[in-house]
């Protein structure tokens, strides 16, 4: 989006090009004013952290290049092993459509588990992720949390909210170092 024009899509290997999206992601993060650090070794549950006033926040990077007929993007989520991320490890999955550049920050709460499979279709107003679009501000305060959270809102249209340390039914996790 905002005029930018990049190439990750010329990169051939899926590795390399996943290399590049987290990359991507983080230098947008920074011109967004953010913090972000990124694990070192291979084999981590997340592939960003994202500061935030409640701590850190992991973000899965993923991207794709694969165009349907219908003009329907799609990829799968999928973690180590090809298994779904269990609960606790990931917060939010960044997703690049990397031929029309768009990004789509998603909680996890909202896929979870149950979705392993995802596709975008950017051009219609009834896309399931539609809302997540560009949504990079929900990286901004949010805590390391698991559960549902309330609604609120971004413009018309209403976003669930990852839990903070108010709501009632919150479990936090203990951060091990």
């Amino acid at each position: 989006m905002e005029n930018r024009k990049r190439m990750g899509g010329e990169i051939k290997g899926c590795r390399e090009r996943g290399d590049w999206a987290e990359l991507y992601f983080m230098m947008l993060a920074l011109e967004k004013d953010m913090k972000v650090s990124r694990p070192f070794g291979i084999g981590g549950r997340y592939d960003v952290g994202v500061e935030s006033a409640s701590g850190v926040i992991r973000v899965q990077v993923k991207s794709t290049v694969y165009t349907r007929r219908t003009g329907e993007y799609s990829l799968n989520v999928m973690g180590p092993k090809r298994q779904k991320y269990e609960p606790g490890t990931v917060d939010f999955f960044a997703i690049l459509l990397i031929p029309i550049d768009d990004w789509y920050i998603i909680p996890f709460e909202v896929m979870g588990r149950k979705d392993s499979s995802l596709h975008f279709t950017p051009t219609s107003t009834r896309q399931k992720y539609g809302r997540y679009r560009e949504a990079w501000e929900l990286l901004r305060g949010v805590g390391r949390a698991s559960g549902v959270g309330e609604l609120w809102h971004r413009g018309e249209k209403q976003i669930p909210r990852a839990p903070r340390q108010n709501d009632k039914f919150l479990v936090w996790e203990k951060e091990v170092i």
